[in-house]
């Protein structure tokens, strides 16, 4: 009889923890431009980028970054493992600095295609995309930790 209590308090915890660690993600590469001398940039970084706390590279170029839609898993990855923050938390974010005048996000795009050919066009773009996602004529950085 104790046993049903028990096995419904692991239930409930279970729906409610989140990904378990190693279980599998949505995975993906980021891009530059070819020109962009950077090869490797830190998630704290990226997340300065395109929370746009910070607004140059290390060039001096100005960084441009660009997001997938909202309904797309890669985004909503990214935004967990390098934003630290939920998709809902990212847009909410971006609701209040627009509200308060202060910034506007980056750009959406709707595809893979687009995100790809906006980094191509602007030398100081960064995008994302699925990790199989072929990208020729640009530059794919290492995400370090």
């Amino acid at each position: 009889m104790r046993t049903l209590p028990l096995f419904l308090l692991c239930g409930f915890l279970a729906l409610f923890a989140g990904p378990a660690q190693g279980s599998p993600s949505v995975t993906y590469k980021v891009v530059v431009h070819p020109s962009n001398p950077v090869t490797e940039v830190s998630r704290s970084r990226l997340s300065q980028l395109f929370f746009k706390k910070s607004t140059q590279w290390d060039s001096g170029t100005t960084a441009m970054p660009v997001d997938l839609n909202d309904s797309s898993p890669v985004r909503a990855a990214f935004c967990d493992e390098v934003l630290k923050r939920s998709l809902p938390a990212v847009r909410a974010f971006w609701q209040q600095r627009i509200f308060s005048g202060r910034d506007v996000p980056p750009p959406e795009l709707p595809s893979e295609t687009e995100v790809l050919a906006f980094v191509r066009a602007n030398p100081g773009a960064v995008g994302y995309v699925a990790v199989g996602t072929p990208t020729p004529g640009l530059k794919v950085v290492a995400i370090l930790d």
